[in-house]
């Protein structure tokens, strides 16, 4: 520890929100992602939440071009990535203009001033410099030439050419961040040493520019004081910092590992979920076989293919990609193969907004087919728990031979979280229904009597000869049958199969009240916000208020209408337009359900939370 650095002071903080933007070529969802990492390996609970730009090319400098990544780190139990700011790094006035309301009052504003030019200022509809018209006289302002010093502090390495130069302008912002709450270089050095290894003038650039920006910050006086947050407590273990399309893609890898099953995805790149196919695509030794298809049908019908080989087959989208399956989909329900449809939800009809997070597809997941086609949907609620429910979901196919849709979104496909490293032998067991020998006077659509699921019969297997398509089969023999008492009780029989299923899933939990005034619902990915304003709620004196949360949508857990019963009203909350609450309304007092939803592509903050909640009670 230097001199200067003793001479400062060090507040002890319980939790701490930073938010890096700047361009989408500033690197700030790398520059978050180290900061995250280095924290998670101090042993801080974490959450992230990188917010990307829907126009990945947008013009340079423009407001809606601005790239960020929010992360949360904290001594406690963090549940969200918090909603407002203590420190905000904003590389260029866009960033600035974009994301200033989020900074609380009184804290720390850092900038590049090398970004301040009227040019910028014009992009970003600023009439006047902020910097010095007076508008963050409430704000802790530090101005850094973050890329002239950057310059300044790579002269004399050879082959670097200017755009490199400039690149290298977050590390010195990282580094600076490093230092104010004492995190070490160390984690993010051997990251670029890996990355790149084959440019030894990069690594020697980022590296010298990382330690530049820490040593400028130890020795400026306007940063007098530097933080520490210790390390949360949790359960013993060995943890990783996990990405929500990491872990289905890991949940997959273990369930293919429990089974023995070969794993094969077939899928088509779409945003945000083409991450589960570049992380699939890296484990070939481990039996996955990942084909890139040249469209959405074909990546579900390649899946179809596998799945009738023996394959735990697995294809992976977005709302518009679900809508093109929708066909095949309904294929793979009607002759009962195992299929797990990913679904990352995004923002909007059509294209929309493919970087922005929402969860509008659950209608289409449940209903979203032609005919009577009933399949089990499943919804993640956090970056870690992706990794169960593709296990889950992978087990529920392959033991009740009809298709799974798991619904995540690109809240918690991006986001990132401390995961617990688990071993396969500690997982449940699945029993995949393959027959390895004919049985006597055997049918295709012969059923186990307790889960009505039907036998899986690989292609090759002696006496398991039988042909799949299309059309409907006999209930018994799996042959083509017009017969209509014949259709209608194979339609019944496959929705009786998939609401068996309910004795396999848990029942909700609830959390706070058991019973009173109020219960707030939500599903998926709004977990970790609803989990935050209610333990804040009842800090408030709100004792009458229960919280539950739904992971299984179809079939809904078998004490649904008991638990909603309990309360006087029901608050449902989700990004959408009120899917979850039309559902309900199904099966329950739709006097009674109420619905708070919210459409902008962005997470529920705490504080609207609350406010929504407050309102039901008065």
């Amino acid at each position: 520890m230097s001199a200067t650095e003793k001479n400062k002071p060090t507040e002890s903080l319980d939790h701490v929100v930073i938010r890096f933007v700047g361009d989408s070529g500033d690197g700030m969802q790398l520059t978050g992602a180290q900061f995250s990492d280095t924290s998670a390996m101090l042993g801080n609970d974490i959450a992230t939440f990188p917010n990307f730009p829907a126009e990945i090319r947008a013009p340079q400098g423009s407001l809606y071009g601005v790239s960020g990544f929010q992360v949360h780190i904290g001594s406690l139990e963090i549940d969200t990535p918090g909603d407002e700011l203590d420190l905000l790094v904003a590389m260029n006035p866009a960033g600035l203009k974009t994301n200033l309301s989020a900074l609380k009052k009184g804290h720390v504003l850092i900038v590049d001033t090398d970004s301040f030019t009227q040019r910028n200022f014009d992009k970003a509809q600023y009439s006047s410099n902020p910097l010095e018209d007076g508008s963050l006289a409430d704000y802790k302002v530090i101005e850094v030439a973050m890329t002239t010093l950057s310059k300044e502090a790579v002269k004399g390495i050879e082959g670097l050419d200017n755009k490199s130069i400039t690149r290298s302008k977050n590390m010195w912002a990282l580094g600076m961040v490093y230092w104010m709450y004492h995190r070490s270089l160390d984690h993010t050095i051997a990251f670029i040493e890996r990355k790149f290894a084959a440019q030894p003038h990069l690594v020697a650039a980022n590296i010298k520019v990382l330690k530049a920006g820490y040593n400028f910050a130890e020795t400026l006086e306007l940063i007098p004081t530097s933080y520490q947050v210790a390390p949360a407590k949790m359960p013993p273990g060995t943890y990783r910092m996990m990405m929500g399309n990491q872990a289905l893609a890991w949940g997959f890898l273990a369930a293919a590992e429990k089974t023995g099953l070969p794993l094969f995805l077939g899928s088509y790149p779409i945003t945000p979920a083409s991450d589960i196919l570049h992380e699939l695509s890296k484990h070939q030794q481990l039996g996955v076989t990942a084909f890139q298809a040249e469209d959405e049908i074909a990546g579900i019908t390649s899946a179809i293919g596998a799945a009738f080989a023996g394959s735990l087959a697995i294809t992976t989208t977005s709302g518009p990609g679900l809508a093109l399956k929708s066909e095949s989909l309904g294929l793979a329900m009607m002759i009962e193969l195992p299929l797990v449809v990913v679904d990352v939800q995004r923002g909007g009809p059509s294209t929309g907004l493919p970087t922005k997070t929402e969860q509008s597809d659950l209608l289409q997941a449940l209903y979203g087919r032609h005919g009577e086609s009933p399949v089990i949907v499943l919804a993640a609620s956090t970056p870690s728990n992706c990794f169960h429910y593709a296990y889950q979901a992978a087990k529920l196919a392959l033991e009740h031979m009809t298709p799974v849709v798991l619904l995540s979104d690109g809240y918690i496909a991006n986001g990132s979280g401390p995961w617990k490293i688990q071993r396969t032998s500690e997982m449940p067991d699945i029993a995949p229904r393959i027959l390895k020998e004919a049985p006597e006077n055997w049918h295709p659509y012969h059923r186990d009597e307790r889960t009505l699921a039907r036998d899986w019969a690989l292609p090759g297997t002696p006496g398991l000869e039988h042909r799949v398509g299309g059309l409907e089969k006999d209930q018994e023999k799996g042959t083509v049958s017009y017969d209509p008492i014949n259709h209608e009780a194979m339609t019944h029989t496959r929705q009786e199969k998939i609401q068996r299923v309910q004795a396999q899933i848990p029942g909700l939990e609830v959390h706070h009240a058991q019973e009173g005034e109020l219960l707030v619902i939500g599903w998926g990915g709004t977990q970790g916000a609803l989990q935050s304003a209610m333990k804040t709620l009842h800090q408030q004196g709100y004792h009458q208020v229960g919280y539950t949360h739904f992971n299984y949508l179809s079939p809904l857990p078998k004490n649904t209408q008991e638990v909603l019963g309990r309360f006087k009203k029901v608050l449902v909350c989700e990004l959408n337009n009120g899917q979850l609450a039309k559902l309900l309304s199904m099966y329950h007092d739709q006097s009674r359900i109420y619905s708070y939803t919210k459409i902008q592509g962005l997470p529920f903050s705490q504080s609207e939370l609350l406010e929504a909640f407050k309102q039901h009670l008065s």
